[in-house]
């Protein structure tokens, strides 16, 4: 039975119990069956469900689409969110897919969400794999879609498409067919409509076979992603914009086994890096002084400083984003947001016994705060020290590369005296007593 089976894979994903999670509702079958099989398996997941559906604006019944959606949602009990946008129909399935996972994300932090939940199922990870060779990816990419990826969930991967049929035909669930998906000018329509069709009349198992391929490649990509962890020396850590791991032990491997861990790298950055560059990297890091950088394309850069090799994508020294302006407050027992790369969190937690001077959580006497970004000249008491330091001089200690300084936060009392840089420094101002009620505020880099 499907949604034994469902139940079951279930289980063994991330999400926990009584997380409040955005189910990706299009309206279409796929995601109408993903739903269904949600509510129905409620009690093995628990989870707070919330109908999240974008309307890209593109099809001219996108208004009663989701007004369809929305209907679904209120059948069920469950709460309905909706983003329109405004991208018309000259628009590329590549970029519509970027804006809507954007727009799922934005609606994630404001329902204060744990998880977005989409229907991507067996049949879609065979056609992307099939595109992605076509496209002629590297053997990572062959991995097509993790089923945890970040704040997403694609718990149907490991079913295919007419048993979701079979499902919604015994659930008698109604759904839109986006005529779309059988239009050959879009890619993917045309590999699933024309191509695929003429390689099963020689090749019957062939999307078996390409689901063969993406295990294989996920396999590996998942190895080498945990190689980044257990090689101490390495170093690897997450940083604004990209991540680093220590240059001259990287330099100092062999060069092929160099080049499959700064890509690794690189994918844990967000990046995604060829064997030929990854190469050109290496011989760099080789000779490569503090201060040296080199151009990756797209906006990338790798840049050694402070011993480190740093990739940094695009956006790692713009501005904080322009919605939130200079500062944001940090008000109320619970929330969340984001502040440039940094998503922050807080809630009411007992303080614990000690808390780390360069901690990326930090517990405080309850009242707002204020964050905003690092400016020259600020000053701070560290926990634990005398006096008072520059945080720049913290930044440097820390070796917070002096790109990221400008965008990294900086959190406030009421006074406006600088309490807590996170993973830098934290002050001795507004500490709790251990076990006292306080407000936990954690800090994390996306």
């Amino acid at each position: 039975m499907l949604l034994r089976r469902f139940e079951e894979h279930l289980q063994s994903l991330a999400p926990p119990r009584g997380a409040r999670v955005l189910v990706a509702v299009s309206g279409g079958p796929d995601s109408v069956a993903l739903l269904d099989l949600l509510v129905a398996g409620g009690a093995a997941h628990q989870w707070e469900l919330v109908v999240a559906h974008v309307d890209h604006g593109i099809h001219s019944e996108s208004d009663r689409i989701a007004r369809m959606v929305e209907s679904l949602a209120a059948s069920y009990g469950l709460e309905f969110q909706n983003r329109r946008l405004q991208l018309g129909p000259g628009t590329s399935e590549t970029d519509a897919r970027a804006a809507r996972y954007a727009a799922l994300e934005a609606m994630r932090i404001e329902q204060h969400g744990d998880w977005i939940v989409t229907a991507h199922h067996a049949d879609d990870q065979a056609e992307t794999v099939l595109l992605r060779v076509l496209g002629g990816t590297g053997p990572a990419g062959l991995a097509a879609m993790a089923a945890v990826q970040g704040s997403i969930v694609r718990p149907l991967l490991p079913f295919r498409r007419e048993e979701l049929a079979r499902y919604r035909l015994d659930r008698n669930l109604q759904a839109w067919e986006d005529p779309a998906n059988r239009d050959p000018r879009h890619l993917r329509s045309w590999a699933r409509g024309s191509l695929l069709p003429i390689i099963r009349e020689k090749l019957p198992d062939v999307d078996a076979q390409l689901l063969r391929v993406s295990r294989q490649a996920g396999f590996e990509r998942i190895a080498w992603d945990r190689v980044l962890e257990v090689i101490p020396e390495l170093g690897w850590r997450p940083e604004p914009g990209g991540g680093s791991v220590a240059a001259a032990c990287l330099a100092a491997y062999d060069s092929t086994l160099g080049n499959a861990l700064l890509r690794a790298a690189a994918r844990r950055a967000g990046l995604t890096l060829g064997i030929a560059r990854a190469q050109r990297a290496i011989e760099f890091l080789a000779q490569a002084q503090s201060g040296s950088r080199m151009e990756l394309g797209g906006g990338w850069t790798l840049e050694v400083e402070f011993g480190r090799a740093r990739l940094r994508g695009v956006k790692t020294a713009e501005p904080l984003v322009e919605s939130l302006g200079s500062a944001l407050m940090v008000v109320g027992p619970l929330g969340e947001a984001n502040f440039g790369r940094w998503a922050l969190r807080w809630r009411p937690e007992p303080a614990p016994d000690q808390q780390a001077r360069d901690g990326l959580a930090a517990w405080f006497i309850p009242g707002a705060l204020q964050v905003r970004p690092w400016q020259a000249g600020d000053n701070i008491r560290p926990l634990k020290g005398r006096g008072s330091r520059l945080v720049v001089k913290c930044f440097q200690e820390a070796k917070v590369a002096r790109a990221d300084r400008s965008t990294w936060p900086v959190v406030l009392d009421s006074a406006g005296q600088v309490i807590w840089v996170p993973g830098v420094c934290r002050s001795e101002n507004l500490v709790p007593q251990p076990g006292a009620q306080a407000l936990r505020v954690d800090a994390q880099i996306t």
